[in-house]
């Protein structure tokens, strides 16, 4: 099964960003985009691809390891960038060091596991919330997403993601995201 670990947003902190993103898709060359929908919004910490069954359990035991062994910290939604000209996301701000610290755990989690981690990036916090298929002119949305502060919030788990891609070939379906385990950060995990 394809994993990654992430932060989910709490629904509040959605729905801000919900706001944020309906105000994105009234700029000129809006519908060119494949909007990511709310769902999909996720901060991926560590991205492990398939993964084979017969490591999950090793993997849960060292994710909740990681858990244990990373506090609580606030976070929230901030502002927006982009990657080149087809990625549009929003960033975050808080507690970015103990965020990177948890990426950086939930990686060692997986590769100990036994997870070969080739399709793993070097961490930077984002949720993406629109794509391209061709190069687009994205200046227009992360200008108008420099004012956009999100309420904060705090993290209180790590979560273990299944990505299920689309199979259907219809037109703008986007993957389907289950929790598989989540583990609560700090000592009472």
């Amino acid at each position: 099964m394809r994993l990654f670990a992430a932060v989910l947003p709490p629904a509040t902190a959605v729905d801000e960003l919900v706001r944020a993103v309906d105000r994105l898709r009234t700029l000129p060359g809006a519908d060119d985009l494949r909007w990511t929908g709310r769902a999909g919004w996720h901060f991926t910490l560590a991205f492990m691809g398939e993964v084979d069954d017969g490591l999950l359990p090793e993997l849960h035991e060292r994710l909740g390891r990681a858990a244990h062994r990373s506090s609580p910290f606030p976070l929230r939604l901030h502002q927006g960038g982009r990657f080149g000209h087809r990625a549009l996301w929003s960033g975050a701000a808080g507690g970015l060091e103990e965020m990177n610290l948890l990426a950086e755990r939930a990686d060692a989690a997986a590769r100990r596991a036994g997870v070969s981690m080739e399709e793993h990036r070097r961490f930077h916090p984002h949720l993406t919330i629109a794509r391209s298929r061709h190069d687009a002119d994205l200046r227009p949305y992360v200008e108008k997403l420099s004012g956009f502060e999100g309420t904060p919030w705090e993290v209180a788990e790590l979560v273990l993601v299944r990505s299920n891609l689309p199979v259907s070939g219809v037109k703008g379906e986007e993957p389907r995201y289950e929790t598989v385990g989540a583990w609560p950060l700090g000592r009472a995990g």
